[in-house]
């Protein structure tokens, strides 16, 4: 059997949404007998304190994971040798547009705006000289199809978009897009469980899968959890993390799933996949909760 895992980026406490998320994944993972492992995506945004805080706060939630927390960090070479490989197949190209220079091409016909529309893809070396002079390059992925399926637990089949998107950005940080697949693969996970909306992105890192000559993992794209306004939650709506709420956040999670334990391990006697909820969870905090 293969792995599930939860993988936050150190850039600030959890709040309830994402611990939501964490017990899920570990839900998920544990019911159907697989491994579950910790990664920390720390390839951007870090806040120093932030990852002792977070793994601190799954452990009182009772998630649990098996061998050491990975961090992106420490795996450049695995990133090195999958763009060497996909280069070597004629499968990367030098990009040198900048973002509003992309929203303001027009786009491929039946491409979502936003979409990248192939401006560097047939340069010249002449012409990619030139803007080198100018500013680095990205590196985006020559992709061979336009669109990919994936199979998602809670949304079935799922066809999206696949455009020639980054793999390494023009200040030489590597892209999530190739990172996420690349350790999902190298680590052995199957199952993916996150917040849905990822869901957009989940064929362009299958197709990468494949492309790297990996399964893609099985999807579980999991409800956000807002706030009164159906807007993300946020550290701006207030207590919202562990610490700021106590022992009242495992309640409040567990309750927002149907489930019923004062424990990680007692949820999974009345845990399955199938009886997640569809619908976003809207937090309300406990001092704005109407009096029963």
């Amino acid at each position: 059997m293969g792995a599930g895992r939860f993988a936050p980026s150190p850039s600030g406490d959890l709040h309830v949404g994402n611990l939501r998320t964490a017990l899920l994944a570990w839900l998920c993972a544990r019911s159907t007998g697989r491994s579950f492992l910790m990664r920390v995506e720390d390839l951007d945004r870090v806040r120093p304190g932030a990852e002792e805080r977070q793994l601190a706060d799954l452990r009182s939630m009772g998630i649990d994971w098996d061998g050491p927390v990975v961090h992106q960090s420490e795996r450049a070479r695995l990133y090195d040798a999958a763009l060497a490989s996909l280069g070597g197949r004629g499968l990367l190209f030098e990009c040198f547009c900048t973002r509003r220079e992309i929203l303001e091409a027009p786009s491929a016909p039946h491409a979502p705006p936003g979409a990248y529309p192939g401006t560097c893809r047939d340069l010249t070396e002449a012409e990619r000289d030139e803007r080198r002079a100018v500013r680095p390059a990205a590196v985006r992925l020559r992709a061979g199809t336009a669109s990919f399926t994936i199979h998602d637990e809670l949304h079935g089949s799922y066809e999206g978009v696949v455009d020639d998107f980054v793999l390494r950005r023009g200040d030489g940080a590597i892209a999530y897009n190739l990172a996420v697949v690349v350790d999902d693969a190298q680590q052995g996970v199957d199952q993916v469980v996150r917040g849905d909306d990822l869901l957009s992105s989940a064929p362009r890192q299958a197709y990468l899968a494949t492309l790297l000559g990996a399964t893609p993992p099985t999807y579980v794209h999991v409800p956000l959890a807002l706030n009164s306004a159906g807007q993300r939650l946020a550290k701006r709506d207030g207590a919202v993390t562990l610490r700021e709420l106590g022992p009242s956040a495992f309640a409040l999670v567990t309750a927002s799933l149907g489930l019923t334990g004062t424990t990680a391990g007692e949820l999974l006697d009345g845990f399955s996949i199938e009886r997640i909820p569809r619908e976003p969870w809207v937090f309300v905090p406990p001092e704005e909760a109407p009096v029963v």
